[in-house]
């Protein structure tokens, strides 16, 4: 009698097997550091031009001031990233963009562009206006966007939805910010020190003010609405090319508008700031936190409804799905391998949630018919990352889940039909719902665990 195997088998495609030497520019290592090299001058040289403009004690002080609210913001968009947290280096990569690629190109596009405009039509004053309310938005805008489309196309696996957009521009933009703040808060430190003021009267603490205790959220609040347009566009996957185009322009077009109104703020008459602070500027950082949070919380769900697939398949112990769809849970699973055994154990815990929370998503994207044609490929190397790491993470996880439940639901846990939330049994051991896949045409390995070892023949 004929059998399937647990995973399909694909024919070999034209070539395989072949062994193909890749060329230079395609190496790993040459495309990291052609990538660190053109961040290393690009901060060299904006560093450098930001010194001459503020002097070396201005540059100094500016620094000072400016990197204040960088460890709370990148800590906000940490948080945030906690449930399916990008690489280290992708966050690296993205702030030194916004800090010195995109700063630079603002810097240069920016000046250049207003010394055109006051050549052409003779008027300084209006050339101010017009670029900072019209160039300004424009160009900075742009260049941060290109640090999410930069993740976009070339991490493309780990950027599956709206909290990845946001985060990956959050972090470009305070980049950005941190950088223009030097500038800014420099540049009135010597005004002070040529004019003579000091104290709370001073240029100084009046730029202080604004920028970092009113509006440090200010640039991270623009270039998240592009990064937005990009994760909806991610949802859509591999179908609806037009909106995987249109969407993220949507965003980067709504972030160069909310940009110029801030900017423009200030030509609105004497309390122009402050009304567009108060009725534009927080009820839209106020919206955009609420749906931060909401997207989050909706990713820690989809991981409870998912995952029960998996246990019944027996890749996943039964109280799985309720640890992985906890926050709460997933900190304690760590920190018990940390204590009981080591940090590799709790890197590979960490690891496995993410894994985990990774394959969840995939497979509410293909229930929607939104999956790329690698649905299968992708989802077996994360079922291969569970395997794995399930010495390590699963006692972890079980600790965990006995130790975050309601109490009177700590006897068992018990998966109930697909399609429902996981919900704790008492009483009733560690039973199975019935498994069923809902018509999607997704259906899932199975594993019989824990004795059945699927890497043996």
């Amino acid at each position: 009698m004929a059998t399937s195997p647990v995973y399909p088998m694909y024919p070999p495609s034209p070539g395989e097997g072949v062994l193909r030497h890749p060329h230079w520019w395609q190496l790993r290592w040459v495309r990291y550091g052609a990538l660190i090299t053109l961040l290393a001058l690009s901060g060299l040289v904006i560093l450098a031009l930001v010194r001459r403009e503020t002097g070396t004690e201005g540059f100094l002080v500016g620094l000072g001031l400016a990197v204040l609210p960088v460890p709370w913001l990148i800590t906000a968009f940490r948080w945030l990233d906690r449930v399916t947290p990008f690489p280290w280096r992708n966050l690296v990569f993205a702030f030194c963009w916004g800090a010195f690629a995109a700063a630079l190109i603002a810097i240069v596009a920016n000046s250049f562009a207003t010394k055109w405009i006051a050549t052409s039509t003779a008027d300084p004053a209006s050339a101010d206006t017009l670029g900072a309310t019209v160039i300004a938005p424009i160009v900075e805008e742009s260049a941060k966007a290109a640090a999410v489309l930069l993740v976009f196309l070339f991490r493309r696996r780990g950027f599956t939805g709206i909290v990845d957009g946001m985060v990956i521009a959050g972090i470009t933009a305070t980049g950005f910010a941190f950088t223009e703040n030097i500038l800014y808060l420099g540049t009135a430190f010597g005004t002070d020190q040529l004019t003579g003021g000091h104290g709370v009267v001073s240029v100084t603490a009046a730029t202080f003010f604004v920028r970092i205790v009113m509006s440090p959220f200010a640039h991270p609040l623009f270039t998240t609405c592009t990064g937005i347009g990009f994760g909806l566009g991610a949802l859509y996957g591999a179908r609806g090319r037009a909106r995987r185009v249109l969407i993220p322009l949507g965003g980067l077009l709504l972030a160069m508008c909310m940009h110029a109104l801030w900017n423009g703020s200030a030509t609105f008459g004497q309390y122009g700031f402050l009304a567009v602070y108060g009725t534009f500027m927080l009820p839209a950082f106020g919206l955009l936190t609420w749906l931060a949070i909401w997207t989050r919380q909706r990713e820690l769900r989809t991981v409870r409804e998912e995952l029960p697939a998996y246990v019944l398949a027996g890749w996943l112990g039964p109280a799985e799905p309720f640890a992985l769809g906890s926050m709460r849970a997933r900190r304690m699973a760590r920190d018990y391998a940390r204590h009981h055994a080591d940090r590799a154990t709790a890197r590979s815990v960490a690891r496995y949630e993410s894994s985990a929370t990774a394959l969840a998503l995939l497979r509410r994207r293909g229930r929607r018919g939104l999956a790329g044609a690698d649905f299968v490929v992708r989802e077996r190397e994360l079922l291969d990352e569970l395997w794995q790491r399930r010495e390590a993470a699963r006692p972890a996880l079980e600790y965990a889940a006995r130790t975050a439940a309601p109490a009177p639901a700590r006897t068992a846990w018990a998966p109930v039909p697909y399609g429902h939330a996981y919900m704790p049994v008492p009483g009733h051991g560690y039973g199975y719902g019935h498994a069923h896949g809902p018509g999607d045409g997704y259906g899932y390995p199975a594993a019989p665990y824990p004795s059945y070892n699927p890497y043996r023949g």
